[in-house]
């Protein structure tokens, strides 16, 4: 597949923007912000590398798109993809990135951090034996290059690390992976619930009542997709002390209004989706070493499945 001319779109255009034309590329870019991309734009591109859909997304020409962000359900949500485009994703630090960002707090919340903070506080002298990692399990939602990441980095604890998957297929660094709604028996051995899952009509409010009445007093982290869980649920679950605390990075609708109870709670850990954010220069790394390839005409590995929404 050739690809002539580029629609670089979003709010990294200009930082893309330098660091593309350092790459002396033969193809012809544009850049600029979503929301001033034409139909005239669109009709102009080979291909779109951007976050998400641009207005008039529907009316495009498009041989190639490319996501900036890990996640494509932006592009495939209430939309019929045209069969002959191909869609491709972003794959850089994201798994590193998230395993040093749920670590932290596995580390704060065993480490007692927030305890001895308040002791000091208090001058107060008690002792209180923090936990190790090594006597932990961990159930991680997702297998993919993300969720393995996740289970490497844990193992390397001595962390006992269930996944589980749409196929259920073993994977490398799990101690054990089992098929989406099959793990429910083993919820209850969770003492962290890690959720990397992308949002699809299967993951969509996964994690609901039902699913929720199956934890015993576990910590939920959420780095995959907001919409995958019931918010009410979610509340739910705390105040039954089902899940000990949350720590949520994506939102069903971002930003998070100011009027959510959500930044008030207690139990509930918000942070403004910065587990795995997109740095520029990895980002066209990814970019150009995808481009080379469908050029070529190879099947890129970051290429997304349509049917399944990854």
């Amino acid at each position: 597949m050739k690809i002539h001319t580029v629609l670089v779109a979003g709010r990294m255009h200009k930082e893309l923007q330098e660091m593309i034309n350092q790459k002396k590329l033969t193809q012809t870019f544009r850049f600029m912000e979503e929301q001033d991309v034409t139909i005239e734009d669109l009709n102009w591109a080979d291909a779109l590398l951007s976050f998400g859909p641009t207005d008039c997304f529907e009316n495009h020409s498009f041989k190639w798109v490319h996501s900036l962000g890990a996640g494509v359900d932006r592009f495939l949500e209430s939309r019929k993809w045209k069969k002959n485009v191909m869609l491709t994703r972003t794959v850089c630090s994201f798994g590193q990135r998230i395993s040093e960002y749920c670590l932290s707090y596995m580390l704060a919340e065993l480490q007692h951090h927030a305890q001895f903070q308040h002791q000091q506080q208090q001058k107060q002298w008690k002792v209180v034996e923090p936990k190790q990692l090594s006597t932990q399990t961990v159930m991680i939602y997702g297998t993919g290059e993300i969720g393995r990441r996740l289970a490497a980095i844990l193992k390397s604890f001595g962390v006992r690390v269930i996944g589980v998957s749409k196929s259920g297929n073993e994977k490398p660094s799990f101690d054990q992976v089992v098929s989406i709604s099959k793990e429910r028996d083993l919820l209850k051995e969770a003492g962290w619930i890690i959720s990397t899952m992308p949002l699809t009509n299967e993951t969509k409010s996964y994690f609901d009542q039902k699913w929720m009445n199956l934890v015993e007093n576990a910590y939920f982290i959420n780095v995959g997709r907001g919409a995958t869980v019931d918010k009410d649920a979610l509340i739910g679950a705390i105040e039954q002390k089902r899940i000990r605390k949350a720590y949520i990075d994506v939102f069903e609708h971002e930003p998070l209004k100011k009027e959510s109870s959500w930044w008030k709670h207690s139990h509930i850990v918000i942070t403004p989706h910065i587990s795995a954010v997109t740095v520029p220069k990895e980002a066209v790394e990814c970019f150009v070493e995808t481009l080379q390839k469908v050029e070529q005409g190879e099947w890129p590995s970051n290429l997304v499945n349509i049917e399944r929404g990854y």
